[in-house]
């Protein structure tokens, strides 16, 4: 048997970068890379937005694949920014860097978006769930004269069925 794989590995520091055409290659593939998850994460936010949220779920994959090539190439970027400095014009860093800061507004929307839809789906969950709950409570009067409520925290758990 052999032993379970250790999350807590480190990761190894990227290698930065030396050459101009080093730079040429990384900085269009970084850009490839943004290009194509922003185009991703726009098509699963309008999902999301028009509450197609099956459909998103399909973005699920080629988004984390993106992702993580995003990451690899942010990191290598990072690690050569001396050296970036001196190789690439001011022009292209400059363009680059307007390229990730609408990269992360995208983010921002987008995030904004889910944020919504969860909160819009944890309201309507409790809804269900609380009139659930008030329907099969005893209907009886209290010491007051007037009908019982259920305790907030009382209610039941809710099944819902994923196949429907």
């Amino acid at each position: 048997m052999s032993p379970a794989p250790s999350f807590s590995t480190p990761i190894s520091s990227p290698v930065p970068i030396t050459t101009a055409a080093e730079a040429e290659t990384l900085t269009a593939h970084y850009i490839e890379v943004m290009d194509k998850l922003v185009g991703v994460v726009q098509q699963e936010t309008e999902l999301v937005r028009a509450g197609r949220l099956a459909q998103a779920t399909a973005f699920q994959q080629p988004k984390a694949d993106l992702a993580r090539l995003y990451i690899v190439d942010t990191l290598r970027l990072r690690a050569s920014r001396s050296n970036l400095s001196r190789i690439l014009p001011a022009a292209k860093l400059d363009a680059l860097r307007q390229r990730h800061e609408a990269f992360r507004a995208l983010l921002q929307v987008s995030l904004t978006v889910l944020a919504t839809a969860h909160a819009v789906s944890e309201g309507i969950v409790r809804g269900v769930s609380e009139e659930l709950s008030r329907k099969s409570a005893p209907q009886t009067y209290g010491a007051t004269g007037r009908t019982n409520v259920p305790k907030r925290g009382s209610a039941a758990p809710l099944t819902v069925s994923r196949s429907l």
